[in-house]
């Protein structure tokens, strides 16, 4: 199955712009998925497995560089966003 996933990330820092670039960085360094950002979030689409396993990855890797976060992540089933 295909996933398009919205992403959102809010860090707890005082600087929030470093830790976005950061993050969207680390999200289009994945293979297998197509990312686009917006403004408000970055759009993923892949199949699902990658996605999954791309969203756990940054979760962890962002903790670990900048601490505590909050994701907020909209799931679309078998559908592709870009097409």
């Amino acid at each position: 199955m295909k996933l398009t996933a919205e992403l959102t990330f809010y860090p707890f820092n005082e600087v929030n712009r470093p830790p976005i670039k950061a993050t969207i960085s680390h999200i289009q360094s994945f293979e297998g998925i197509q990312a686009q950002t917006f403004p408000t979030a970055t759009v993923v689409f892949g199949d699902y497995d990658v996605v999954m396993d791309m969203i756990k990855d940054t979760v962890a890797w962002s903790y670990g560089e900048f601490g505590r976060s909050v994701f907020i992540v909209k799931f679309l089933p078998d559908y592709n966003a870009f097409e």
